[in-house]
């Protein structure tokens, strides 16, 4: 059986303000619970809280999104990972290193990220069957 997305929780990293705000504002008005942090050594500390997608921005200061997820995938193994970045490059060390992970690039439309997090949940639901 699978979740709803009003019981799906999200953590999303991403440093810059206006845009975690906006992101946040659209998970939330597509029915995810939404817990927004500015830097990857902020979200460290909750990945232990049983989120289901770590959405995070790949270039941060202090600890960018690909150790973020590291750590993520040490922690809670089972927390699905999306990248959001503006930079081509970064994508191409992203999709090495978590190969597992979605890479979505700016600028997207809202409704392309909140499809890609229906995506990634639609292939537990297809497993959970």
């Amino acid at each position: 059986m699978s979740k709803s997305p009003d019981s799906l929780r999200i953590l999303l990293a991403e440093d810059n303000e206006p845009m975690r705000t906006y992101l946040t504002r659209a998970l939330e008005n597509a029915g995810y619970d939404v817990t927004g942090v500015a830097c990857g050594t902020e979200a460290v500390p909750l990945l232990s809280e049983g989120f289901d997608l770590l959405l995070s921005d790949i270039v941060m200061p202090e600890m960018d999104g690909i150790e973020l997820a590291q750590r993520c995938s040490e922690v809670s193994p089972g927390t699905k990972v999306i990248f959001i970045t503006g930079f081509a490059a970064v994508t191409l060390k992203a999709s090495r290193e978590q190969p597992q992970a979605k890479v979505l690039s700016k600028p997207f439309h809202l409704k392309d990220l909140v499809m890609e997090v229906e995506r990634v949940f639609e292939g537990d639901a297809a497993m959970s069957l």
